[in-house]
């Protein structure tokens, strides 16, 4: 999924989303483990997905965080 489709999710949903890659990347890591994995490249891409969706949600805490002091800022 691409960063511009990531945006586009709420908080809740990012974050179930990151759960969802997590758990997928456990069940490569066990498949590599045991020798079931043929995509080897595929936990390298649920990797970049996890720091994708994480990067996203850390920006829209930040961008949250500025309009309230912003507004704090203002009424003073």
């Amino acid at each position: 999924m691409k960063a511009s489709e990531l945006r586009d999710l709420s908080i809740a949903e990012l974050e179930k989303k990151l759960v969802d890659l997590k758990d997928e990347l456990f069940s490569l890591r066990f498949q590599s483990v045991t020798g079931q994995l043929s995509n080897h490249m595929k936990i390298s891409e649920v990797k970049h997905e996890i720091a994708r969706t994480k990067t996203i949600i850390r920006e829209i805490e930040l961008s949250k965080n500025n309009t309230k002091s912003e507004s704090i800022k203002i009424t003073k």
